[in-house]
């Protein structure tokens, strides 16, 4: 029986069963079409010890975060200008100058750490895809190409010293040792050093129903009350916490180490108040998750049929892993969704995994013969739209999964 991540209580309870998929970003080439393809389980379990909320163990993250990793946080200019606003706020609310040093953890293609860089403030990026770590160097950003854990954290301090600020802004569901990756955090920061991770929240997954963020990149779903639990074992505590509409609901948690003086925000006691009230520390509350997620499966299904024998053409914008999560799921292939479209070049000609549906440049959402559009990353839906605008007068419909099904 598999044990919990966290605190290694047999784990006996799934949350959520989607069946078996490929990784959500091994998007192939065309020759890989006529290969054998390898799915796994998609399962989620939940601890009653502890709630933290886990994937059924099957990829090491070496195999899902490769050379071939083709998800560049710069493609959302949305994206980006949060990003610019979290460092503008941190260089002010830290006196962040050029004395100063921060690290990020899956620093990506630079999308964050670079204003830092503008801003003259000395900082280093942990990126382990190389594609990414490449474009960041091309942006000025020194990153070393390594995934991050304890021992490598030591490493690191021995070379460069501790930092300031510390960001690990969604990579901490991307962890399989979640105990050991956290006490690699509270090594590298300095004694009044500040943590700050941003994750989706749990509260706001449960009850948005939003199962497409499950995939096996993820390996972990979070509630404050499990971070501030392995927080508090690792040494660190949590001292505010915002709320952020980004991934359909999210929390940026600043943390410190266990010694730091600094007073504990009333944020931090509300929200886990209202997680409490919410049900996250029962079990029923988990237990009716999967019914939800099937009913949309059948909606989703139920809709393209019926525009399929209508003889409307239903496409999709955004390979996202969100994406490839529901049609995966849902069994959908090209015959119902001819193709979708992605802003970013890395995508571009290559195939979904599992569906072996095309990627398209956007271009040919214009050029192609379509009545509606689909928009899967539906957390930057709003940003989709406006640049999807001029679609309307060509009469092709543009809509997110919610504003298109009834369940």
């Amino acid at each position: 029986m598999m044990k919990c991540r966290h605190c290694a209580s047999p784990l006996e309870h799934v949350f959520l069963d989607l069946g078996f998929a490929p990784p959500s970003n091994a998007y192939l080439f065309s020759d890989d079409l006529s290969l054998p393809e390898i799915s796994y389980p998609l399962k989620l379990y939940v601890c009653e010890n502890c709630w933290l909320v886990q994937t059924q163990d099957f990829i090491p993250a070496e195999g899902l975060f490769d050379k071939d990793y083709s998800y560049f946080s710069s493609v959302s200019s949305s994206w980006l200008r949060h990003a610019r606003d979290f460092c503008e706020s941190m260089k002010s609310r830290l006196f962040l100058d050029n004395e100063s040093f921060v690290v990020e953890i899956a620093s990506n293609d630079g999308y964050l750490l670079k204003n830092f860089v503008d801003m003259g403030v000395p900082c280093l990026g942990v990126e382990p895809t190389e594609k990414t770590a490449e474009m960041a160097e091309k942006q000025g950003v020194a990153t070393i190409r390594r995934f991050f854990d304890h021992d490598f954290s030591e490493e690191l301090v021995k070379e460069k010293g501790q930092a300031d600020l510390v960001v690990a802004n969604n990579v901490y569901a991307h962890v399989p040792d979640i105990n050991d990756f956290t006490l690699g955090l509270a090594a590298i920061l300095k004694p009044k050093g500040t943590l700050v991770l941003e994750f989706p929240h749990l509260t706001r997954m449960i009850e948005g129903d939003q199962f497409d963020t499950v995939y096996h990149e993820h390996f972990s779903y979070f509630s404050l009350f499990t971070v501030n639990r392995i927080f508090r074992e690792c040494g660190l505590k949590l001292v505010d916490v915002d709320e952020l509409p980004t991934h359909g609901g999210s929390l940026r948690v600043y943390g410190a180490h266990e010694a730091d003086t600094r007073a504990i925000s009333d944020s931090v006691a509300a929200i886990l108040e209202r997680e409490k009230s919410c049900g996250l520390q029962q079990l029923s509350t988990y237990l009716g998750f999967n019914k939800r997620a099937e009913r949309i499966k059948v909606a989703f299904l139920d809709y393209l049929i019926d525009r399929y024998k209508a003889g409307r053409v239903v496409v999709g914008y955004g390979a996202a892993a969100k994406g490839n999560t529901l049609l995966n799921y849902s069994g959908v292939k090209k015959d119902l969704l001819p193709f979708i479209v992605d802003a970013a070049p890395s995508k571009q000609g290559k195939f979904l995994p599992g569906s072996h549906i095309p990627v398209l440049n956007p271009d040919a959402l214009w050029v192609e013969n379509i009545d509606e559009v689909i928009i899967f990353p539906w957390n930057i839906s709003d940003e989709i739209k406006e640049q999807l605008s001029g679609l309307s007068e060509k009469g092709v419909a543009v809509s997110t999964l919610f504003e298109v099904i009834e369940i």
